[in-house]
């Protein structure tokens, strides 16, 4: 199977669903190496009930990006891939956030190019954001708020039937971070 038989070029051009699908395979994948260490697509395919196909294409898109790499293996068919290992990051969690974050900002900007092609009542988004002070530990409480409020509708991913007629899968991307100060011209010491 080649990535042609996966995603042929007739079908390249992606609805703003099959973006954030994308999004949510690969990021499944890279959450799988994240907690089992190595796998292969049809493991994966078989842990998130994709298809073998499906998996072995996002590993390989995962791969020629760089944030993944092929394991060992004591060769065979099997093909097992692994979270690439970075001299420079003392944190996998940064390369894989860093990843996420590159992916959310593909799928939004996919959806603001694309957005005119939506149903009418599907053209319009919910983007907004707020500047609070919190301590470190209100800012974990308030992660935590957010998570409780989405947990209801996160198992109509792998419950079809458990989705209302007309639900369609919506981006819910949330970043919580203190806001750093910004050096200016005074702060520089140069006379």
């Amino acid at each position: 199977m080649t990535e042609e038989d996966v995603d042929p070029p007739a079908a390249r051009s992606r609805t703003a669903g099959e973006g954030l699908r994308e999004h949510e395979v690969r990021t499944a994948l890279l959450e799988l190496l994240a907690e089992v260490g190595a796998v292969t697509a049809t493991e994966a395919a078989a842990r998130l009930g994709y298809s073998s196909g499906l998996c072995s294409f996002h590993l390989r898109q995962l791969a020629r990006h760089g944030h993944i790499e092929e394991a060992p293996h004591s060769g065979g068919r099997a093909r097992p891939w692994r979270l690439r290992r970075s001299a420079s990051a003392s944190d996998p969690s940064e390369d894989f956030g860093d990843l996420a974050r590159g992916l959310e900002d593909e799928s939004w900007q996919h959806w603001l190019g694309q957005r005119e092609q939506a149903p009418a009542e599907w053209r319009r988004d919910e983007a907004f954001s707020a500047v609070a002070y919190l301590t470190p530990e209100e800012m974990s409480r308030m992660a935590a708020v957010i998570r409780r409020a989405l947990a209801p509708y996160q198992d109509r991913d792998q419950r079809p039937l458990a989705r209302p007629e007309g639900a369609r899968p919506v981006a819910l991307i949330t970043r919580l971070f203190p806001l750093l100060p910004h050096p200016t011209d005074d702060d520089t010491g140069e006379d």
